[in-house]
């Protein structure tokens, strides 16, 4: 539910019908159904697919990290859904645990489209600097084009998170050294993952 003041507010109107535009076009076991949408007066009713298990940040929370084994399941559900948006001209822009939900069964679905895409067949490249500072690909740390390879950058992100139980460049209360680590692409990945798992994440560009 969301209230139209806020909306207007927060001046979001358009990105909202973008939004609602992409996510009720989309039909994948691993993204998150938008059936449809009604409104009143104040408020917007977005009827979505039930998530019974909540967000996957929430299950990583519990946990603290994954093993590698149940981060791969993850990924390859994840990969799954992006080559299937990917090859509807749709970027999402905002990987990262917490737009990510979970199925009764505890299958993967990405949710809140809200700084999704879609481009054109000839024009494929975007210039908007959004997301979420962690998740951010150098491209758009300097404020060049990017394209659908931002996703893939948040997935080599997404999958350290998962093993590592923080975002890799992450450096709390202090925005301005994670924009340098992002830039100069500072990553110390620990020990304990296997090289095959860093050699996945170092890859994920």
């Amino acid at each position: 539910m969301l209230y139209k003041e806020e909306l207007v507010m927060s001046n979001i109107e358009n990105q909202l019908k973008r939004e609602i535009n992409i996510q009720s076009q989309l039909k994948h076991p691993n993204i998150l159904r938008l059936y449809g949408f009604f409104h009143d007066a104040d408020r917007i009713f977005l009827i979505l697919e039930f998530a019974a298990k909540g967000e996957l940040f929430a299950e990583l929370q519990k946990h603290k990290r994954f093993s590698e084994a149940e981060a791969a399941k993850y990924v390859a559900q994840m990969v799954n859904a992006l080559t299937y948006l990917h090859g509807k001209r749709v970027i999402h822009r905002d990987i990262k645990p917490e737009n990510l939900m979970l199925g009764l069964n505890g299958e993967l679905k990405i949710g809140d489209f809200g700084w999704s895409v879609k481009t054109g067949v000839s024009d494929n490249r975007r210039s908007t600097l959004c997301g979420t500072l962690d998740y951010l690909p150098p491209e758009m740390v300097e404020g060049r084009v990017h394209d659908k390879n931002v996703d893939l950058w948040s997935l080599g992100i997404l999958l350290y998170e998962l093993i590592c139980g923080s975002p890799p460049f992450e450096s709390e209360g202090n925005e301005d050294l994670t924009y340098s680590r992002i830039l100069g692409i500072d990553i110390h990945i620990p020990s304990y993952v296997s090289k095959d798992a860093a050699d996945l994440i170092t890859k994920c560009k």
